[in-house]
């Protein structure tokens, strides 16, 4: 019998488009004869869809009426059996999964609030948990804790809108403390959103502005003048890890921008369309760093499933920064597997074994006792509310 898998995807985020482009990849590299695969769709306003139309890409032109031949669905545990049923006064089961797999991107979604949800209904899914994937997406956050571990980092600082807006001189003097050039980031964003390289006192004030459109924490990073951005995945959980291929990426801009990631040749196909060299042109030693290193901050954030981690290499010092990690990457970081002759349903494969391996181990912890120590409890003055 398949395993009914529950492909999650969209929901409101900046990058909504690019998880639709990411888990349609992955829904056709589904190996249908071992997987059902159920498309569960979130659109911009946080309603639940399903339908066979959900799966083909070139139906997205239309968002609006494609919604509207889809099903709006909600998703419930029922004796630990997962449903998808539909919403109105005429509430019908269309589908059974089993397990779910959220490839969605970004804040609002990627950041631990899916996870969140899935937990709270008790449905198994395929990557890592609410913690990690909160701290994978906080800059700030993810920042602190490798300090904490002597992963280096770059020189950085960060600030909220508010104490920008209060006090501004405060937050400037702090950032001119790094030197210019530096790089403007949004927390909490991926896929370079809201992200702008400030060479002088003018270019900052603009990609501050910018950058609070899209969050209320703001870091500030001390640019590297001659670098390399090189990026490898990792596969697996906080106990093993699997390394990829490391690739080097080659930005047209200074830095990485969203037209590099997802419109580099005018026609999005997700972190596939990016240029890049595989594998990355570094020497051994540094191959051996990033490697390293990877899987330090995998398992130090107790991430699972696949991840990709992304570095920048000071050519002129010759020294390894970790820059970040993406808990849920465009394509599922597919492309990085690929030469080492993991192919993506093979890498689908083992995220979805790992994820039920991990549920298994987790329902043998306990999380809630079967005693109610309300039953007898008469602690509250008066009997209004009790039941009779």
């Amino acid at each position: 019998m398949s395993i009914r898998v529950g492909v999650i995807f969209g929901g409101k985020t900046v990058e909504h488009e690019i998880s639709i482009i990411s888990a349609v990849q992955a829904m056709k590299s589904l190996d249908k004869d071992k997987y059902k695969v159920i498309p569960i769709y979130i659109s911009k306003n946080k309603e639940m869809y399903t339908g066979k139309l959900l799966t083909e890409i070139d139906n997205y032109k239309d968002i609006d009426k494609l919604i509207k031949h889809s099903k709006n669905i909600t998703l419930y545990n029922e004796k630990n059996r997962y449903f998808i049923q539909t919403k109105g006064i005429f509430k019908k089961v269309i589908e059974e999964i089993d397990i779910a797999f959220p490839i969605v991107h970004g804040n609002n979604v990627e950041d631990g609030t899916i996870q969140g949800f899935l937990e709270t209904i008790g449905v198994p899914y395929v990557g890592s948990g609410v913690i990690a994937s909160a701290m994978g997406q906080d800059k700030v956050f993810m920042k602190q804790i490798f300090k904490a571990n002597n992963i280096p980092i770059v020189d950085y600082t960060w600030f909220y809108d508010f104490e920008y807006k209060e006090n501004k001189d405060k937050v400037i003097n702090e950032i001119l403390n790094l030197k210019f050039p530096v790089i403007v980031k949004p927390s909490t964003l991926g896929s370079s959103v809201g992200i702008a390289k400030a060479n002088n006192m003018k270019e900052l004030m603009s990609a501050i502005e910018e950058a609070v459109k899209y969050d209320n924490k703001i870091v500030v990073e001390k640019v590297i003048e001659d670098l390399i951005e090189v990026n490898c995945s990792v596969l697996g959980t906080y106990e093993d890890q699997k390394v990829s291929e490391i690739e080097e990426v080659m930005s047209t801009d200074e830095f990485l921008t969203y037209k590099d990631k997802y419109l580099g040749n005018g026609k999005s196909k997700g972190m596939v369309s990016t240029n890049r060299v595989i594998p990355a042109r570094i020497d051994n030693k540094t191959r051996k760093v990033v490697k390293r290193i990877a899987r330090k901050v995998f398992s130090i954030l107790n991430l699972a499933g696949v991840c990709r981690i992304d570095f920048l290499i000071d050519k002129k010092e010759n020294k390894v920064y970790i820059n970040e990690p993406n808990t849920i990457p465009g394509s599922l970081s597919y492309y990085l597997w690929e030469p080492i002759g993991k192919k993506y349903d093979m890498l689908l494969d083992e995220m979805i074994l790992i994820a039920i391996r991990s549920y298994k181990k987790k329902e043998n912890n306990i999380y809630s006792f079967d005693t109610n120590i309300l039953e007898n409890f008469d602690g509250l003055k008066g009997n209004k509310g009790k039941l009779r």
